[in-house]
């Protein structure tokens, strides 16, 4: 995986340090749901057991740059 300095930045925060990396993988590569921006970044989606929630990793138009990570609290499984 890449990262963005932003996301390296982020990562961080006491609320995201509980982000497993192995989750965004599995994230990426096995997303329940999946969405492109207009700006053409790529939205996913992955129900995390674990935390029983929804996990939306965001990636660069080049679908391999991880520009941000977070749970999702108002993705509640729905197409949107």
């Amino acid at each position: 995986m890449k990262f963005t300095q932003y996301f390296l930045y982020i990562i961080q925060r006491p609320d995201r340090a509980k982000i497993n990396m192995e989750w965004i993988e599995k994230t990426i590569k096995n997303p329940d749901y999946t969405e492109v921006q207009s700006d053409k970044r790529i939205r996913k989606w992955k129900k995390i057991k674990e935390e029983g929630k929804f996990l939306r990793v965001i990636l660069l138009p080049d679908g391999e740059t991880v520009h941000n990570a977070f749970f999702d609290r108002s993705f509640k499984g729905e197409e949107k």
